[in-house]
C-alpha cells in the first residue's frame, strides 16, 4: 500500500502505467478490488481495499465541492474479472460528484486489459445522470483527464448561471406516508402549490409507502434512488412533505450534497417574505428560531467536539450552546416585544366593542378566496394572488349592508393541513381577531379536488383555538369553476350559499344571509367613514 501513496501520476494522465501495474499486481495478490482516488495534481489521496466485487469509498472531506465543480478527486479501481462498471460504481460517481469512476478489468494472470470508464453528465434531462464512455483496450486508453473535468464544470456553471439568470430554482418532491391514495394527492398537490408561491418549480414527485420514523426515512438504497433521480432530472433541491427531524436530516445531507428542505422550512420560508407588519414579522422570526433551536450542529461537521479531560467541553460544543443561548435570549426580548403589541390589540378590539360594532371573521383554507370576498363586499383592495398564503397580516373593513346594518369584517390568515403547532402559534395574532367574532364565514373553494378535507382541516383548527362554539356560516366560493351538479348537492348539504367572489356572483344573497345567520340589527349611521354596501354595488 505504501508504494502507492508514494507515487505520482504526470499531469493529464488518467493513471500512469508503472502505478497501473502495481496496482493489478496487488489486487491480484489479495483477490480483491483495489482503488485509488487520486487528486488533478496526481496525487493519490486514498488507497481504498474491498472485497471481489466491490470497495467502499470513506468519506471525502478533504477534498473540494461546490456548485458548478466537481469534487477535483477521480477514482480508478480494479474488478477482477474484467466486469464494466456496476450500478454501485454509477451511483457513486454521481452522488459523490467525482471527476471520473475507471474500472480497470483484469484477466486471470492479474494484467490490466480494458479500461471501462464514466463521467458525470451535466445536463442529464430525462436521461442518466452519468455518460458511459465505450471501453477501450489499456494501449488505447487516451482520455485526457484534464480537458474532461475542464469541459464538465464549463457545463455545469453554464447550467446554473441558466437558472441564476432566470431566477428559477427547481426541486424534487418527496412524500412518505400511510395515508390513501386520495388524501396523498392532495399533499402532492399543496406542496406542489406551496412550492409554486415560493418560486420554486417542482420537477416531479416521488412518493413511497411508510411512516418515515427511521433516520434515512425510506431506507438507504431507496435514499439512494432518491438522490440519483434529483440528480438524473437536474433538481436543484430535495423537498419533503414532511417535517424533517435533526437526525434525518443529518443523516440525509452526508449523503447528498443537494440542498434539503421540509414542508415547514417552506412555509416559514413564505411566512417571512410575506409578513409586513411588526408583529407579523417578530412571530414569523419567533417560529424560525424554534425551529433551528434542536438542529444546531445537526450538519456541521466541521465544529470540533473533542473534550480536553473529564468535565471540559470543547470549543465545537461550546460554540454550539453559545448559539443555543443566544437564540433563546433572543426568543424571549421577542417575546417582549409581543407583548407591547398584544396591549395594543386589546386596547383597539375593546374601543370597537364600547361602539357596538358587530364583528364578522372570514377564515377558511388557504387561497380559498377570503381576500377577494373581502374586497368584493367592502369595496376595498386588499392584495390579492393566486398564490397560497398570500395574506398573513389580519385585514379589517367597516361596512354599513343593507337593512343599516354596521359591520367590521377581517379577513385572516388561510389555514392549512398538518401545520405544525409552533407556526400556530406564530400566528395566533391574527387569529386572535377570531375570539370577538359573533360570526364567522367559512369560505371554502368548491372547485377543490380536496374541498371535504380542507373543511375538516379549518373545523379542526377552530376546535384546537377554542373557537368552535361561535356562530360560522359556511360558503361555498369559486362556483364559476365548480361542477354544477356537486356544487348544488354541496350547498344543499351544508346549506350553504354559492359564490363567485372574482365574478361577484351571488354576493346580494350572501349579504342577507350574513345578516339573517348573525341576527345583526341596524344601528345608527355614526360615522361617516363607514362604506355604505347598497344592492346595486353587489
Amino acid at each position: 500500500m505504501e508504494r502507492l501513496y508514494r507515487r505520482k501520476i504526470p499531469a493529464g494522465e488518467v493513471i500512469s502505467q508503472s502505478l497501473l501495474s502495481t496496482l493489478c499486481e496487488l489486487s491480484h495478490d489479495l483477490g480483491r478490488q483495489v482503488g485509488l482516488l487520486i487528486d488533478r495534481r496526481g496525487k493519490v489521496e486514498y488507497v481504498i481495499a474491498g472485497d471481489r466485487k466491490e470497495i467502499v469509498i470513506p468519506a471525502l472531506k478533504r477534498v473540494r465541492e461546490g456548485s458548478g465543480r466537481l469534487r477535483g478527486v477521480r477514482l480508478v479501481h480494479t474488478h477482477l474479472d474484467n466486469e464494466p462498471l456496476s450500478r454501485d460504481d454509477l451511483n457513486d460517481l454521481v452522488m459523490l460528484r467525482l471527476d471520473m469512476m475507471t474500472a480497470v478489468g483484469m484477466g486471470l494472470d492479474g494484467s490490466a486489459m480494458n479500461f471501462y470508464t464514466a463521467t458525470v453528465n451535466p445536463d442529464p434531462g430525462q436521461n442518466e445522470p452519468w455518460t458511459l464512455h465505450d471501453p477501450v483496450p489499456i494501449s488505447s486508453m487516451n482520455l485526457h483527464i484534464v480537458d474532461t473535468v475542464t469541459a464538465l464544470e464549463k457545463e455545469f456553471s453554464r447550467r446554473d448561471a441558466r437558472k441564476i439568470e432566470t431566477g428559477e430554482l427547481s426541486a424534487l418532491l418527496v412524500h412518505i406516508s400511510t395515508l390513501s391514495k386520495e388524501e396523498t394527492g392532495a399533499r402532492i398537490s399543496e406542496l406542489k402549490e406551496l412550492a409554486r408561491t415560493e418560486g420554486v418549480i417542482a420537477t416531479d414527485v416521488v412518493s413511497f409507502r411508510g411512516d418515515g420514523g427511521v433516520k434515512s426515512l425510506v431506507g438507504e438504497e431507496r435514499l439512494k434512488q432518491l438522490v440519483i433521480k434529483a440528480m438524473s432530472i437536474g433538481a436543484d433541491m430535495i423537498l419533503f412533505d414532511q417535517e424533517l427531524s435533526p437526525s434525518q436530516s443529518k443523516y440525509i445531507g452526508s449523503v447528498t450534497d443537494k440542498p434539503l428542505m421540509d414542508r415547514t422550512q417552506l412555509i416559514l420560508r413564505i411566512f417571512g417574505r410575506r409578513a409586513h407588519t411588526a408583529d407579523g414579522k417578530l412571530r414569523v422570526e419567533m417560529a424560525r428560531l424554534k425551529y433551528l433551536l434542536p438542529r444546531i450542529g445537526a450538519k456541521d461537521d466541521a465544529l470540533s467536539r473533542i473534550r480536553g479531560g473529564i468535565g471540559m467541553r470543547g470549543p465545537g460544543e461550546t460554540a454550539m450552546e453559545v448559539s443555543r443561548r443566544r437564540i433563546k435570549e433572543r426568543v424571549k426580548v421577542i417575546l417582549g416585544k409581543l407583548k407591547k403589541l398584544e396591549s395594543g390589540r386589546t386596547q383597539r378590539r375593546n374601543l370597537r366593542k364600547r361602539t357596538g360594532v358587530a364583528q364578522v371573521a372570514i377564515i377558511g383554507y388557504t387561497n380559498a378566496g377570503k381576500s377577494t370576498l373581502l374586497n368584493a363586499i367592502t369595496k376595498s383592495s386588499a392584495k390579492v394572488e393566486d398564490k397560497l398564503f398570500a395574506t398573513l397580516d389580519p385585514t379589517s373593513r367597516r361596512v354599513r349592508f343593507p337593512r343599516d346594518v354596521d359591520l367590521v369584517i377581517s379577513d385572516t390568515v388561510g389555514f392549512i393541513r398538518a401545520l405544525p403547532e409552533h407556526l400556530l402559534d406564530a400566528f395566533r395574532s391574527t387569529l386572535e381577531e377570531l375570539n370577538d367574532a359573533d360570526l364567522l364565514i367559512h369560505l371554502v373553494d368548491i372547485s377543490s379536488t380536496g374541498f371535504r378535507m380542507e373543511i375538516e382541516t379549518v373545523e379542526s383548527i377552530l376546535g384546537q383555538l377554542g373557537l368552535s362554539t361561535i356562530p360560522r356560516l359556511i360558503v361555498l366560493n369559486k362556483v364559476d369553476k365548480a361542477d354544477p351538479e356537486t356544487a348544488e348537492n354541496e350547498s344543499n348539504r351544508y346549506g350553504a350559499p354559492l359564490i363567485s367572489a372574482s365574478e361577484r356572483i351571488g354576493l346580494e344573497s350572501l349579504v342577507i344571509k350574513i345578516i339573517e345567520v348573525g341576527s345583526f340589527e341596524s344601528a345608527p349611521y355614526a360615522d361617516s367613514q363607514d362604506n355604505p354596501i347598497r344592492p346595486e354595488d353587489l
